[in-house]
């Protein structure tokens, strides 16, 4: 009974020995001698002990930091630069394979990569340019660091520039640039305003001069009709007749004081004042 206890024991043990489990985040690839025999899915797995081994690979998305770095602009600036770059191994057997077999390390490698891929992107930029296309750096870092890794079975997810950073002395000099030039921004802004201001003002006073010269002009217009209808008046019922008018003005005059005036009969102004009002008896002499 002990001779048939030990062989189960050594069976059961052999046989926990060998059981892998493989989690949703990872994949295995098994090994027999130093071969690849075939690739372990998730859940159970079983391998034969001390013949047979499972390299586990992550293939949750993972991080790795370019480390900060000098980096000489196309202007002779030194700029630190640092970056970051995230990546992961894509699921399918022949990826985790590739991973594994085509490149030693990734991810040291892909520090590298990502180190001298940035180089020369930056190297051909200008200090100045290169603060302002970060985004245009990490499109060409992203598309290079994806198309260099295609056979290590990784997909770049993305890249992020975290810095790039002038020296001391340079800094301060881009900081006064960036506020005089600021500053020249708002003192056009402030110009153009009052020009628009001044010009508004100068055409509201060219309206109100407008405004009073065609009033004038209505103002005249209107006296020049009254004079034309006093001198057609005058015209129609006094012509000629001036020095009689002043005459018959004294008689009118004279009268209304009671003063006795004896005209002639025959005189001139006894006749227009006949005429105008309606006529006057006459005053004979004796």
């Amino acid at each position: 009974m002990e001779g048939f206890f030990i062989p189960v024991l050594f069976i059961i043990f052999f046989f926990i020995s060998g059981i892998r489990i493989i989690r949703p985040t990872s994949r295995g690839l098994i090994e027999r001698l130093g071969k690849y025999n075939r690739f372990a899915n998730l859940g159970f797995n079983w391998v034969i002990p001390l013949v047979e081994n499972v390299y586990i690979v992550n293939i949750t998305e993972q991080l790795v930091n370019a480390e900060t770095q000098e980096i000489i602009t196309n202007d002779n600036l030194n700029a630190k630069v640092d970056a970051q770059v995230y990546f992961k191994v894509r699921p399918d057997e022949e990826s985790v394979k590739n991973c594994q077999y085509n490149v030693g390390n990734y991810q040291y490698q892909i520090v590298n990569l990502a180190r001298t891929t940035l180089r020369n992107i930056i190297g051909t930029m200008t200090l100045k340019s290169a603060n302002s296309e970060r985004g245009r750096i990490n499109t060409d870092l992203h598309s290079i660091l994806e198309r260099e890794t295609a056979s290590w079975g990784l997909e770049i997810v993305r890249t992020e520039l975290k810095e790039i950073d002038p020296p001391k002395d340079v800094q301060e000099t881009m900081n006064k640039v960036v506020k005089a030039e600021n500053e020249k921004i708002a003192a056009i802004d402030f110009a153009t305003a009052t020009e628009t201001a001044a010009d508004g003002q100068k055409r509201a006073e060219i309206k109100k001069a407008e405004g009073i010269k065609q009033a004038r002009i209505l103002a005249a217009e209107g006296e020049s009709e009254a004079i034309r209808l006093v001198n057609e008046a005058a015209d129609r019922y006094f012509v000629g007749n001036a020095q009689l008018l002043r005459r018959l003005e004294t008689v009118e005059k004279a009268l209304s004081q009671n003063t006795k005036i004896v005209v002639p009969i025959n005189s001139e102004l006894v006749n227009v004042i006949g005429d105008l009002a309606g006529g006057i008896v006459p005053i004979k002499k004796g």
